[in-house]
């Protein structure tokens, strides 16, 4: 059962390192440190007071920056790379321990989940950009850190019901997105129309 449960455990936090890569590495490694996890070598690096304030660092720039038009999207590129293999690492360190997973089959599930669901978030933000003038962009980024930050516990301590949950914002992220797009073009429309 714990077997299965660290699966969807490492599918939930993958998936949460996909809308913010510094908010579940930092909360897993807080965890652990704490004494609520356990997760084994070399992954207990995480749980490390030096790598932890490192990722606190990050992830307040990131948090901060990320609420920025201009600098957000710098941020969601390098995070193409950042995110993706935080979630690698993370299910990897879910699963080492009861051996569910082979370890390279994990680490590239993190790396599609990760990344996947990065890159839909990076590809929403500039139609959320363009729709909204920038306006909205803070509070998009609030709700993908929050969401992240929920997740992340979720996948934690109730690990289906964090996949579940990934699904389900997964869902809603697409219909606000494909909302975003249709304003945008609206406006498009209404500007072409405007010019001739």
């Amino acid at each position: 059962m714990e077997a299965f449960a660290s699966f969807f455990s490492g599918l939930g936090l993958s998936a949460a390192s996909g809308l913010n890569a510094y908010l579940p590495m930092f909360t897993v490694g807080l965890l652990s440190r704490l004494g609520f996890i356990d997760l084994a070598a070399p992954f207990n690096v995480i749980e490390h007071p030096l790598v932890l304030l490192v990722i606190a660092a990050l992830a307040v720039l990131d948090f901060a920056g990320d609420k920025i038009p201009a600098v957000d999207s710098a941020l969601h590129a390098l995070g193409m790379i950042v995110a993706p293999m935080a979630a690698a690492i993370l299910f990897v360190a879910s699963t080492s321990s009861f051996g569910t997973v082979e370890p390279w089959l994990a680490a590239i599930a993190g790396l599609f989940i990760g990344g996947g669901t990065h890159a839909l978030r990076a590809a929403a933000r500039p139609v959320v950009t363009l729709a909204t003038g920038g306006t909205a962009n803070p509070v998009v980024s609030l709700v993908e850190d929050i969401a992240a930050l929920v997740l992340t516990i979720v996948a934690i301590v109730i690990p289906v019901l964090g996949v579940i949950l990934a699904l389900i914002a997964a869902f809603f992220a697409w219909r606000f997105f494909s909302r975003a797009r249709r304003t945008w073009r609206q406006k498009e429309h209404v500007n072409g129309v405007g010019h001739h």
